[in-house]
């Protein structure tokens, strides 16, 4: 039976807590955060123990979740990986590319299993839809968030654009051409607001949108292929595919939601489906994924290589911004 630590207790360490109490053939040996008295409370409320140093509980477990501030995960991972334990590390992997660098060095001398926790590749409606994703031409998201202090010293791309720059770059699959972005600062000391433009190699385009000053959350995405249109909701999991094709003049549409038209003097069929969505709990999938590549020896679902990809077009993209408005 693996056995599993965590280090951190904050919002998401407490989830990452309680969702590995819920897997089954694993057991949570315990936490450490340096929060000593906020961390007593945890211990008692989630009946685990709390480790009194990073070095004694990962002396003890066989894989590590990170889920500390980012500014500390390279100190962590690197710990971590020295001692040859797995390890699951959230987003942003690192603070800098450098710090990227040096870890996927270790992880593949030390030969153990790791991934980074981006979330929304395991949200029910990414994983409803990802059969229909067919050489994406365009591609639009919008992640509005309402602003949470907590998050103020972290910039919006690292903190809610990452999300969706690692799902594109996982569908897209090609080099990136070039790269537009724009943002500002207005409630913190870092961007706020920001818009990116990517475009890849194979003529993909993608226009990505973040915020942190919204009255309303929204977390969408739209994909548009040859003959489909693809869009997503991540807060409601709900997914809808919309495709144009081919039909015989007398073809009678059996989808109650289908439209003919013409076009070009061609008979063509607009349909609409809903893909079944399987409602779930994305970390715990994501964690359950993790613990599974580690058991059966495969690779993991989203390897440190890849979340050192996000990071890299995630500075980027920041580095544009403060060229072109100083944040």
């Amino acid at each position: 039976m693996l056995k599993i630590g965590v280090l951190g207790a904050g919002q998401l360490g407490k989830i990452h807590i309680k969702c590995i109490q819920e897997i089954c053939n694993v057991e949570l040996i315990g936490f450490f955060d340096s929060n000593f008295e906020h961390a007593q409370i945890i211990a008692k409320e989630y009946h685990t123990k709390l480790y009194s140093s990073m070095e004694s509980l990962i002396a003890d477990a066989d894989v590590i979740t990170i889920a500390t501030p980012t500014n500390t995960h390279f100190e962590c991972a690197f710990y971590t990986l020295k001692k040859s334990k797995h390890v699951f590390i959230e987003k942003p992997l690192t603070n800098s590319i450098e710090e990227a660098k040096i870890l996927m060095d270790i992880a593949r001398e030390a030969n153990v299993k790791v991934q980074v926790g981006h979330v929304e590749r395991f949200n029910a409606a990414f994983i409803a839809s990802q059969p229909y994703i067919q050489q994406p031409m365009f591609i639009e998201t919008h992640r509005l968030a309402h602003f949470n202090s907590i998050n103020k010293k972290e910039s919006v791309i690292l903190d809610l654009m990452i999300d969706d720059i690692d799902i594109i770059i996982s569908i897209v699959k090609s080099n990136i051409r070039k790269i537009s972005a724009s943002g500002v600062a207005v409630v913190s000391e870092t961007p706020d607001i920001a818009n990116a433009r990517i475009e890849f190699d194979n003529g993909c385009v993608a226009n990505i949108t973040a915020s942190r000053i919204s009255l309303k959350n929204m977390q969408k995405m739209r994909i548009f292929q040859r003959d489909a249109y693809i869009s997503m909701d991540f807060l409601s999991k709900e997914s809808e595919i919309i495709k144009i094709k081919n039909i015989d003049s007398t073809e009678i549409p059996s989808n109650p939601n289908s439209i003919n038209f013409g076009l070009n003097n061609e008979n063509k069929q607009l349909s609409l489906e809903k893909p079944n969505v399987i409602d779930s709990n994305s970390i715990k999938t994501e964690l359950e994924s993790f613990i599974s590549s580690i058991i059966e020896n495969k690779p993991t679902k989203v390897p440190i290589f890849e979340g050192y990809q996000a990071l890299d077009v995630a500075r980027k993209i920041l580095e544009k911004i403060e060229l072109s408005s100083g944040c």
